[in-house]
């Protein structure tokens, strides 16, 4: 039999004037009889971090299994589901609990000052009030899964700058605020703000009229601080022509994000709408993820992270029945009572964490799948027991299918203290980004 049929690029735009809007991928960017997994058309895996301060109630030397709120009693596919981890049963499919990791590198005298940035990185920082600590996995994956959108990654919050009391006299500020470094030097802010985040995501204005508009005028911009620098170079020595070279390499990443953001089609996602006054925190956790479900759907980002609430929270959530500060209910003394004020606070979340991803359930992409089939996420925190603050055992939970890279429905079980870095190098591996090694990780966790 013989194959004549031509394929379409996926690269394909439909220009008009000025305008080019991407394509989704069509029958025709297949090349006959190439399955969809081996041509360019294949789905890229997105990426999500989400973090929880505080760890779990999960492990408690005082009441043993009698106050285990997380870990499941069976390992294998047929585990059962505790009360924080119950909002997940509709999504047991997707779902990997991971028993038995610890983060050594997160461990020191600063209990909470280090905790949120030594996550994604598994390395100890540097004793200083300068940051200096390890690139995160979500920039790894940024750089190498992330390029081809207008933001390589995306980081959000519910709290200004992280909770500000989550700093330490030998540490400083910067470890606590955020959980993504995109080199050692430099802290990803998380952003708190929905207006903020939208408009970092979509762009400035109530319409695609008006951002459209907004995103010409940046770009006339670029045009001329380009012609400027240029002309700026002549007349500088060698240094100096470097500084300016990196500062160009800067601007040209812009245009290209701004080229991307030009080619997308939003006419068919349902953006969600910012209020003008600053939400409930209930309503500001639900927007920013659904700002998230917004920017994979139209494919503005494919990697995002998230604090789900700031490392030394005093958030109140009188909307599940806690009228107290989180951060002072965490340390709980182990006292029923409020180990189960704690549980109610970590089942909330979970359930929110289930409605995200259930959305992405219901939203197609590629071949056959959903957003969720093509998503490699992770859930959890740097912290186990809140009331110790410790770091073995760490609640980890792995949601998705990686783009059928991940096996799911399974509790993995794994020997004491197996480095939490080794979880973190599966997935990258599992999302096809080459790397060698994370923090003090080991080798490959095969099962997952």
């Amino acid at each position: 039999m013989f194959l004549t049929r031509k394929h379409l690029s996926r690269r394909t735009l439909l220009r008009g004037g000025t305008a080019a809007i991407g394509l989704p991928v069509l029958s025709a960017m297949v090349p006959a009889p190439t399955a969809l997994a081996q041509t360019a058309a294949a789905a890229k895996p997105r990426m999500g971090f989400f973090y929880l301060p505080h760890g779990a109630i999960m492990n408690n030397t005082r009441y043993g299994a009698e106050m285990n709120r997380w870990t499941p009693d069976a390992a294998g596919r047929d585990f059962d589901l505790k009360p924080i981890l119950a909002p997940f049963a509709p999504l047991k499919k997707y779902m990997t609990v991971v028993s038995g990791l610890g983060n050594k590198p997160a461990e020191s005298s600063a209990v909470h000052a280090i905790v949120p940035a030594t996550w994604l990185s598994c390395e100890h920082p540097r004793q200083s009030h300068a940051p200096y600590g390890g690139v995160t996995v979500d920039q790894l994956a940024a750089k190498h899964i992330g390029q081809d959108t207008p933001l390589p990654s995306l980081e959000v919050a519910t709290e200004e700058e992280g909770g500000g009391a989550a700093c330490d006299g030998t540490y400083g500020c910067s470890y606590g605020r955020t959980i993504s470094f995109r080199t050692p030097t430099t802290p990803m802010p998380m952003e708190f703000d929905a207006r903020k985040a939208f408009e970092k995501i979509f762009g400035r204005g109530k319409s695609e009229a008006e951002r459209h508009a907004v995103s010409g005028d940046y770009q006339s911009l670029l045009d001329m601080v380009l012609k400027e620098a240029g002309k700026l170079k002549g007349t500088l020595g060698g240094e100096d022509r470097a500084l300016v070279d990196d500062y160009l390499d800067s601007v040209r990443e812009i245009e290209r994000r701004l080229e991307l953001l030009g080619q997308r089609d939003l006419t068919k996602i349902d953006l969600p709408d910012v209020p003008v006054a600053r939400p409930s925190f209930d309503d500001l956790l639900r927007l920013q993820f659904d700002l998230i479900v917004a920017a994979f759907q139209a494919n503005m980002t494919r990697i995002a992270s998230f604090m789900m609430a700031a490392e030394v929270s005093n958030q109140s959530y009188a909307h599940v029945g806690v009228p107290d500060a989180f951060h002072p209910v965490s340390h709980h003394a182990d006292n029923k009572a409020s180990m189960e004020k704690l549980v109610l606070i970590q089942r909330y979340h979970t359930q929110v964490f289930a409605d995200f991803m259930t959305k992405l359930t219901k939203i197609p992409d590629g071949d056959g799948g959903s957003i969720l089939d093509n998503s490699i996420f992770l859930y959890g925190s740097n912290m186990s027991n809140s009331n110790q603050h410790n770091q073995f055992p760490l609640p980890t939970l792995v949601f998705g299918g990686g783009a059928g890279a991940i096996k799911g429905q399974q509790h993995l079980v794994y020997p004491d203290r197996t480095p939490l870095a080794n979880l973190l190098f599966t997935l990258l591996l599992r999302a096809g980004v080459p790397v060698e090694k994370i923090g003090d990780s080991t080798g490959e966790l095969a099962e997952v």
